[in-house]
């Protein structure tokens, strides 16, 4: 019988772990393979599985040098060539998985510009659910082009996953009105999931990925490089974000972004935000819904 892709996914990412470490991931049930988001490891800890009920240790506790082992195999034994992500705590591996690292900063005139003696990694278990954006992306057009578009969900609620979906589809085509050059703007390395240069994770055809670049330095980038109809962030955080989105609007640029809320009231109230809907950045929002079923998409038009 064919293995359901959830666990194929998993089992993909217990790759990444060493040895020791690896053999106890795979003794997990197929159940709980299914429904894995991480592997936690810290050093003098059980090692542990995080599930969406919580963490569930495994009977095997993790050695400092096995830390600095997975280090090794998310390289590829080059630690070297991927500094620049390791001095911002995670990698990126082949086959779009993350790695989130901490341990010693090596500080130098007050910035950091590595880590050593590793201390616990969080190994995502990332899944791409192609498809869930079909249903949504065509209500996303106004007057035959992308309106800008907001999606809006609590944290772990599912906006990143959607905006990768999303950004696939914009940049295959949506029916009549077809593919877009869509720039991403991949700050934190989590929809593209750039290994070497090639995405990890489908983000369409027409797609210009800038990683692992703050969206404040990325947005001016893209704008001058690329000539992009459509730009994508995730997580509009800080106000230098929203200056960087309201300017690429007065470019004419269609922008695709991500915020933490749950809907447009909370968005309201929250200074930073009441600005962007003050300002007429975006045009729709996308509220992502959990329900028994699923979670489910409303689209809705922002306030004038």
């Amino acid at each position: 019988m064919q293995k359901d892709l959830n666990i194929l996914r998993y089992e993909d990412a217990a790759v990444c772990l060493p040895v020791r470490l690896r053999k106890a991931a795979l003794a997990l049930p197929e159940d709980r393979k299914a429904l894995a988001e991480e592997f936690r490891l810290r050093a003098g800890q059980p090692m542990t599985v995080l599930l969406p009920t919580g963490e569930v240790s495994l009977p095997v506790h993790v050695e400092p040098e096995e830390l600095e082992g997975l280090c090794d195999l998310a390289t590829e034994f080059s630690r070297y060539a991927a500094v620049e992500t390791l001095r911002e705590g995670y990698l990126s591996v082949r086959g779009g998985f993350r790695i989130g690292l901490c341990g010693t900063a090596v500080m130098k005139d007050g910035v950091n510009t590595n880590l050593k003696s590793l201390s616990s990694a969080a190994v995502r278990i990332a899944r791409e659910k192609p498809g869930i954006a079909d249903g949504v992306a065509p209500g996303l057009f106004r007057d035959g082009d992308f309106a800008s578009t907001l999606i809006l969900s609590p944290p772990g609620g599912g906006k990143t996953t959607l905006l990768r979906d999303l950004v696939r589809r914009l940049s295959e085509g949506v029916g009549e009105y077809g593919p877009r050059r869509v720039s991403l703007i991949d700050e934190r390395g989590e929809v593209a999931v750039m290994y070497r240069g090639e995405p990890q994770m489908n983000v369409g055809p027409h797609t210009d990925v800038l990683d692992a670049c703050p969206k404040a330095l990325g947005i001016p980038i893209v704008l001058r490089a690329m000539n992009p109809q459509i730009i994508a962030v995730d997580e509009i955080t800080v106000r230098e974000d929203l200056n960087a989105v309201s300017m690429a609007a007065g470019c004419g640029v269609r922008l695709l972004a991500t915020i933490h809320a749950s809907g447009v009231e909370e968005l309201r109230q929250k200074p930073l935000y009441a600005q962007l809907l003050a300002d007429r950045v975006f045009r729709l929002a996308v509220r992502v819904i959990p329900t028994e079923a699923g979670r489910f998409y409303q689209v809705e038009e922002l306030p004038c």
